[in-house]
């Protein structure tokens, strides 16, 4: 036989694999491999032949196939996401096998029927970008497919990939399947509140300086933030609006998928001491642009600007109300942007926290009555010493300390509220906790983290079915949340010895891998799946080295003992160490 020799051409590659393989296997390891060959057999191969291409190898749970066309390769990678969602319909939610795919068009080698290059590398790149049920693709490909399918596409944005000279282009094909793959209770429709409701899309850098980004974020931040204390609206939490950030979607599309039925979108430009903002509020439903305005202002007033732009929209959807007490405002502005650096820096890791302690410091340092960066202090303080590897003393007393001063400061301020509320719980001084809670939600009422933090010593306290209901709501306002939410939840649910729930939440990508896995090993053990949990428990282990049941039952503010005894006993058939 003559001997193959590489090649190049131009090919359209899918990348294709399992979303969450490993934790399919570990679940169901012989049901899983079945259920995949079935796919591949049933699904795959046939969709592949039908489209005219080949598959160049397959992979563990991932395929790579080739296409001399870049319109069957999406046009195959749609109908494999519609197919692979009809046949999970009757799997279990935590069984289902979900697929994320990129398809790139590109230069390629070809030697002994494989492909290697940059069009593969950027293919893979692409699938791992990709959500559960998801498309990425190029713009190359985008180029040659946007007119010819009768598909939508969000446009990412140029994104950096790993040993790729250039940024590449990115777009995201949303399917059915992305929608199946995140269960019922999330497919439906979120109804509007009663109330008018508004979600603050996050504000366009205008500037030519990219280090001004952060600076236009606070500014979304912290009109979120003074919108949320008006009663009289529902307002979406920052950590899901950003989640907007950088993709370019009809606002209708948003505003379903938020639940709400205005937005506000502006931009931001900063320089030479002056600062330019344009903002305009619709309603998405009716497609009516309600209110625009640009303010044009020394970089001084920019806190002015802030007040001015709440005070319209919230003239514009419910009419004048009564003035809430100004919050406390920093009054040096390096004060305030460092503090916003913080703000994104917080619960995060103990490397973040150290950080943005480092960056709060300095702050106060130049303006030592600036009320927000106490608490954010005091917030990562605590973390610190309760979460993370900090120790206890001089941290434990400070971060209270830090948070009174918050307080003392600026008590018209619900950030300040519920900071000191969730340190004074830990400190088992529990109605200043409750009282701080109380008056967190009667100066804002729109405050998700609020919420969902205040679950967890409502957890601790023998009222998780409450617990879950904070949470529930604190969803609602946050319908992107960071994955302590999940969390919280998923320990209500144990408490209430709902453990089916507790493990489809506790294994929730956005929480799965944190601390929170030694609630997720408590209910597979309640469920009698001892081997799940011993494994589940062992991986807990190896990033929480440090672990006892002891220590931990001692540490936690628990106000119940049955609800104490009841996760010790989870906790030692999951076999963590006494």
């Amino acid at each position: 036989m003559a001997e193959e020799h590489a090649q190049r051409r131009l090919a359209a590659i899918m990348a294709a694999d399992v979303v969450g393989y490993s934790r399919l296997v570990d679940l169901d390891e012989q049901g899983t491999l079945v259920a995949l060959k079935e796919r591949r057999k049933e699904i795959l191969v046939p969709l592949v032949r039908q489209h005219h291409g080949r598959i160049v190898k397959m992979m563990g749970d991932g395929v790579l196939v080739e296409f001399a066309s870049a319109v069957n390769a999406v046009a195959c990678s749609v109908e494999l996401q519609r197919r692979m969602a009809a046949a999970n319909e009757d799997r279990p939610d935590d069984r289902r096998i979900v697929l994320h795919i990129g398809v790139n068009l590109g230069d390629v080698v070809v030697e002994d029927g494989d492909l290697f290059g940059d069009g593969v590398i950027v293919a893979v790149r692409l699938q791992a970008m990709a959500g559960p049920g998801e498309i990425c693709i190029s713009g190359s490909v985008y180029d040659q497919v946007k007119r010819k399918l009768d598909v939508q596409f969000d446009d990412l944005g140029p994104q950096a990939i790993k040993i790729v000279a250039e940024p590449v282009t990115v777009y995201r094909i949303e399917t059915l399947a992305g929608w199946a793959s995140r269960g019922p209770a999330e497919r439906a429709p979120l109804p509007l509140p009663a109330k008018p409701s508004i979600a603050v899309l996050p504000f366009t850098n205008m500037s030519n300086d990219p280090m001004q980004e952060e600076f236009v974020d606070g500014l979304t931040e912290d009109l979120i933030t003074d919108l949320s204390r008006s009663s009289g609206l529902f307002v979406i939490a920052s950590n899901s609006v950003f989640a907007y950030k950088g993709r370019h979607m009809d606002v209708r599309r948003i505003a379903r998928e938020l639940g709400v039925r205005h937005l506000l979108e502006g931009s931001a430009r900063r320089a030479a001491g002056r600062v330019r903002i344009n903002a305009q509020l619709i309603d998405a439903i009716e497609g009516d642009h309600l209110w625009a305005e640009r303010f044009d202002r020394s970089l001084e007033d920019i806190f002015a600007v802030q007040d001015e732009v709440t005070g319209k929209i919230v003239e514009a959807l419910v009419g004048r109300l009564t003035t809430h007490a100004a919050r406390n405002r920093p009054a040096n502005l390096e004060a305030y942007e460092l503090c916003v650096r913080a703000r994104a820096l917080s619960f995060q890791t103990a490397i973040t926290a150290r950080e943005a302690i480092f960056l709060l410091e300095r702050a106060l340092a130049l303006d030592p009555r600036y009320a927000e960066a106490h608490r954010w202090l005091a917030l990562n303080l605590w973390l610190g010493w309760e979460f993370f590897d900090a120790p206890v003393d001089p941290n434990r007393a400070r971060a209270l300390a830090e948070a009174q001063r918050a307080v003392a400061l600026d008590p018209n301020d619900a950030g300040n509220r519920w900071v000191l509320a969730i340190i004074l719980g830990h400190e088992r001084r529990w109605a200043e906790s409750d009282a701080e809670f109380d008056a967190t939600v009667r100066l804002d009422p729109n405050y998700a983290d609020a919420w969902a933090m205040r679950s967890d010593l409502l957890t601790l306290k023998g009222q998780p079915a409450e617990a879950v209901e904070y949470v529930r709501k604190a969803l609602r306002l946050n319908p992107y949340p960071p994955g302590w939410y999940y969390w919280m939840l998923g320990q209500a649910q144990y408490a209430l010895r709902d453990y089916e729930s507790a493990v489809q939440t506790l294994r929730r990508p956005e929480t799965y891998r944190n601390a929170s896995r030694r609630f997720l090993a408590a209910s597979l053990a309640q469920l009698g799946r001892l081997d799940d949990a011993r494994r589940e428990a062992q991986m807990f282990m190896m990033s929480n080295p440090g672990f006892s049941i002891r220590h931990w039952s001692a540490s936690q503010p628990f106000r119940d003992e049955d609800v104490r005894r009841h996760f010790i006993e989870g906790y030692r058939l999951a076999g963590l160490p006494e």
